[in-house]
């Protein structure tokens, strides 16, 4: 199993605590990768594994997850989470911006979007 990356998610109370974040981060070099209105990314742009976002909400999952976890085969993941008996907090589905997901609740109680870019 291949862990791509891991990028901590941070819920924030409105658009303008979303934008104070994007500036603060800015100045430690980090850069806007993705802003969809509800999230935004920051990413390294050296590294562009060191990333982190910031979210005012959840649009299609009941939770903003703590954290995302990019996997190579993420039906595989899904598969072993189930079997495992995990608490799955949203089922695996397809999202309209290009990746299959799902969120799973690990033994601390943290809400983890599982994930993988699709083709």
């Amino acid at each position: 199993m291949t862990i791509r990356r891991i990028v901590p998610n941070v819920q924030v109370g409105s658009e303008e605590a979303k934008t104070t974040n994007r500036d603060f981060y800015g100045l430690l070099g980090f850069e806007e990768a993705m802003d969809m209105g509800w999230v935004t990314t920051m990413t390294s742009p050296s590294n562009p594994t060191a990333q982190i976002s910031f979210f005012t909400e959840e649009r299609t999952a009941p939770v903003v997850p703590d954290l995302s976890v990019e996997v190579e085969d993420v039906d595989a993941v899904y598969a072993q989470v189930v079997a495992s008996g995990a608490e799955v907090v949203r089922e695996i589905q397809d999202e309209e911006w290009g990746v299959r997901r799902f969120f799973v609740r690990d033994p601390g109680g943290r809400v983890v979007n599982v994930l993988s870019h699709r083709g």
